[in-house]
Protein backbone atom coordinates (compact mmCIF):
# COMPACT_ATOMS: atom_id res chain seq x y z
CA UNK A 1 0.00 0.00 0.00
CA UNK A 2 1.77 3.55 -0.85
CA UNK A 3 2.26 5.83 2.15
CA UNK A 4 -0.24 8.24 2.73
CA UNK A 5 0.59 11.84 0.78
CA UNK A 6 0.28 15.22 3.02
CA UNK A 7 -3.53 16.01 2.24
CA UNK A 8 -4.17 20.03 1.01
CA UNK A 9 -7.32 21.96 2.02
CA UNK A 10 -7.46 24.85 -0.30
CA UNK A 11 -10.01 27.36 0.94
CA UNK A 12 -11.42 30.34 -0.95
CA UNK A 13 -10.44 32.10 2.36
CA UNK A 14 -6.77 32.22 1.53
CA UNK A 15 -7.24 35.12 -1.22
CA UNK A 16 -8.04 37.33 2.07
CA UNK A 17 -5.63 36.02 4.33
CA UNK A 18 -2.80 36.73 1.56
CA UNK A 19 -4.20 40.62 1.42
CA UNK A 20 -4.39 40.72 4.83
CA UNK A 21 -0.14 39.82 4.59
CA UNK A 22 0.68 41.70 1.73
CA UNK A 23 1.84 45.51 4.11
CA UNK A 24 2.70 43.03 6.87
CA UNK A 25 6.34 43.43 7.80
CA UNK A 26 8.73 40.70 5.93
CA UNK A 27 9.38 38.43 9.38
CA UNK A 28 5.42 37.91 9.55
CA UNK A 29 5.30 37.45 5.36
CA UNK A 30 8.09 35.25 5.75
CA UNK A 31 7.58 33.09 8.68
CA UNK A 32 4.95 30.88 6.75
CA UNK A 33 3.24 31.15 3.00
CA UNK A 34 -0.12 29.84 1.23
CA UNK A 35 1.34 26.37 1.11
CA UNK A 36 2.21 26.08 4.52
CA UNK A 37 -1.60 27.32 5.44
CA UNK A 38 -3.10 24.67 3.07
CA UNK A 39 -0.96 21.78 4.54
CA UNK A 40 -0.15 22.77 7.87
CA UNK A 41 3.53 21.82 7.24
CA UNK A 42 6.11 24.44 8.27
CA UNK A 43 8.91 26.08 6.05
CA UNK A 44 11.57 23.84 6.96
CA UNK A 45 8.96 20.61 5.61
CA UNK A 46 8.77 22.02 1.94
CA UNK A 47 11.43 21.89 -0.78
CA UNK A 48 10.15 24.99 -3.35
CA UNK A 49 11.52 25.38 -6.62
CA UNK A 50 10.56 28.66 -9.42
CA UNK A 51 11.24 29.38 -12.95
CA UNK A 52 10.72 32.72 -14.92
CA UNK A 53 10.91 33.11 -18.44
CA UNK A 54 9.80 36.02 -20.94
CA UNK A 55 6.86 34.73 -23.70
CA UNK A 56 4.48 36.30 -25.95
CA UNK A 57 0.86 35.98 -24.81
CA UNK A 58 -1.09 33.62 -26.66
CA UNK A 59 -4.88 34.63 -28.02
CA UNK A 60 -6.10 33.56 -24.71
CA UNK A 61 -4.33 35.36 -22.28
CA UNK A 62 -3.93 38.29 -24.26
CA UNK A 63 -7.46 38.69 -24.53
CA UNK A 64 -7.41 37.97 -20.07
CA UNK A 65 -5.63 40.77 -19.77
CA UNK A 66 -7.02 42.60 -22.45
CA UNK A 67 -3.18 43.20 -24.53
CA UNK A 68 -2.46 42.52 -28.10
CA UNK A 69 -1.68 39.26 -28.71
CA UNK A 70 2.42 38.49 -28.44
CA UNK A 71 2.67 41.17 -25.70
CA UNK A 72 5.69 39.81 -23.46
CA UNK A 73 3.99 38.12 -20.10
CA UNK A 74 6.57 36.90 -17.51
CA UNK A 75 5.61 33.25 -17.05
CA UNK A 76 6.06 31.77 -13.54
CA UNK A 77 6.15 27.94 -13.12
CA UNK A 78 6.25 26.94 -9.59
CA UNK A 79 6.95 23.46 -8.08
CA UNK A 80 6.50 23.35 -3.93
CA UNK A 81 6.87 19.70 -2.33
CA UNK A 82 7.33 18.01 0.98
CA UNK A 83 10.56 17.29 1.68
CA UNK A 84 9.81 13.70 2.94
CA UNK A 85 7.56 13.16 -0.55
CA UNK A 86 9.31 13.44 -4.54
CA UNK A 87 5.94 14.73 -5.90
CA UNK A 88 4.72 18.49 -5.92
CA UNK A 89 1.47 19.50 -4.07
CA UNK A 90 0.39 20.70 -7.24
CA UNK A 91 1.52 22.50 -10.88
CA UNK A 92 1.55 25.77 -10.98
CA UNK A 93 1.68 28.48 -13.86
CA UNK A 94 1.44 32.21 -13.21
CA UNK A 95 1.08 34.70 -15.87
CA UNK A 96 1.92 38.85 -15.16
CA UNK A 97 2.24 41.65 -17.73
CA UNK A 98 5.96 42.46 -17.72
CA UNK A 99 5.17 46.19 -18.74
CA UNK A 100 3.09 45.82 -15.64
CA UNK A 101 5.53 44.92 -12.52
CA UNK A 102 8.80 45.98 -14.33
CA UNK A 103 9.16 49.03 -12.32
CA UNK A 104 10.40 46.59 -9.66
CA UNK A 105 13.14 44.56 -11.33
CA UNK A 106 12.95 42.31 -8.11
CA UNK A 107 9.71 40.76 -9.42
CA UNK A 108 11.52 39.74 -12.54
CA UNK A 109 14.18 37.43 -11.37
CA UNK A 110 13.30 34.11 -9.82
CA UNK A 111 16.13 33.89 -7.56
CA UNK A 112 13.69 36.28 -5.37
CA UNK A 113 11.48 32.87 -4.66
CA UNK A 114 10.07 31.89 -2.27
CA UNK A 115 8.81 35.66 -2.35
CA UNK A 116 7.33 36.57 1.50
CA UNK A 117 3.74 37.50 0.83
CA UNK A 118 3.38 35.83 -2.52
CA UNK A 119 2.03 37.69 -5.59
CA UNK A 120 -0.30 39.85 -3.93
CA UNK A 121 2.56 41.54 -2.11
CA UNK A 122 4.79 41.46 -5.69
CA UNK A 123 2.19 43.46 -6.78
CA UNK A 124 2.05 45.60 -3.83
CA UNK A 125 5.14 46.84 -4.38
CA UNK A 126 4.39 48.38 -7.84
CA UNK A 127 1.38 49.75 -6.69
CA UNK A 128 -1.45 47.55 -7.53
CA UNK A 129 -3.80 46.45 -4.80
CA UNK A 130 -6.29 42.92 -5.89
CA UNK A 131 -9.69 43.81 -5.73
CA UNK A 132 -11.41 40.01 -6.15
CA UNK A 133 -10.12 36.85 -7.56
CA UNK A 134 -12.05 34.61 -9.79
CA UNK A 135 -11.70 30.55 -9.79
CA UNK A 136 -12.52 28.51 -12.55
CA UNK A 137 -12.54 24.98 -11.51
CA UNK A 138 -12.67 21.73 -13.78
CA UNK A 139 -11.55 18.23 -14.37
CA UNK A 140 -10.39 15.52 -16.51
CA UNK A 141 -7.69 12.46 -16.80
CA UNK A 142 -4.42 13.40 -16.47
CA UNK A 143 -1.52 13.59 -19.15
CA UNK A 144 0.82 11.00 -18.80
CA UNK A 145 3.01 14.29 -17.90
CA UNK A 146 1.03 14.84 -15.36
CA UNK A 147 0.52 11.69 -14.01
CA UNK A 148 4.06 10.71 -13.79
CA UNK A 149 4.96 14.05 -12.61
CA UNK A 150 2.27 14.23 -9.56
CA UNK A 151 2.95 10.88 -8.84
CA UNK A 152 -0.75 10.25 -9.52
CA UNK A 153 -2.39 6.96 -8.05
CA UNK A 154 -3.86 4.78 -11.75
CA UNK A 155 -7.69 6.15 -12.43
CA UNK A 156 -6.87 9.43 -10.51
CA UNK A 157 -8.16 12.89 -12.02
CA UNK A 158 -6.58 16.33 -11.94
CA UNK A 159 -8.21 18.96 -10.95
CA UNK A 160 -7.64 22.27 -13.12
CA UNK A 161 -7.89 25.52 -11.35
CA UNK A 162 -7.10 28.67 -12.84
CA UNK A 163 -7.22 32.07 -11.18
CA UNK A 164 -7.56 35.40 -12.52
CA UNK A 165 -6.67 38.04 -9.97
CA UNK A 166 -8.14 41.61 -10.59
CA UNK A 167 -7.25 45.39 -9.61
CA UNK A 168 -9.59 47.19 -7.69
CA UNK A 169 -9.32 49.23 -10.87
CA UNK A 170 -11.17 46.21 -12.52
CA UNK A 171 -7.64 45.15 -14.78
CA UNK A 172 -6.71 41.59 -15.01
CA UNK A 173 -3.38 41.27 -13.08
CA UNK A 174 -2.77 37.85 -12.87
CA UNK A 175 -4.03 34.71 -14.36
CA UNK A 176 -2.88 31.24 -12.86
CA UNK A 177 -3.35 28.39 -14.12
CA UNK A 178 -3.04 25.14 -11.52
CA UNK A 179 -2.99 21.64 -11.68
CA UNK A 180 -4.04 19.86 -8.55
CA UNK A 181 -4.09 15.83 -7.68
CA UNK A 182 -7.16 15.03 -6.87
CA UNK A 183 -6.34 12.68 -4.61
CA UNK A 184 -5.01 14.86 -1.99
CA UNK A 185 -6.61 17.86 -2.93
CA UNK A 186 -9.99 19.10 -1.32
CA UNK A 187 -11.37 22.48 -2.22
CA UNK A 188 -13.54 24.39 0.13
CA UNK A 189 -16.10 27.36 -1.59
CA UNK A 190 -17.49 29.33 1.82
CA UNK A 191 -20.13 32.22 0.82
CA UNK A 192 -21.22 34.41 3.07
CA UNK A 193 -24.71 35.82 2.36
CA UNK A 194 -25.72 39.06 3.73
CA UNK A 195 -28.61 39.59 6.05
CA UNK A 196 -32.03 40.23 4.92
Amino acid sequence: MPEPRTPILRDNHRHQWEKDRARCPLDTRAATGATEHETGLEPRDLVFHARYREVPAPPDLADAFGVPEGTTLLERTYRTRCSAENAPFSLVTSYLVRDMVAANPELLDEANEPWPGGTQHQLHTVGIEVGRVEERVTARPPTPEEARELDLPPGTSVILLRKTSYGIDGRVVDVSEATLPGDRTELLFTTPLERW
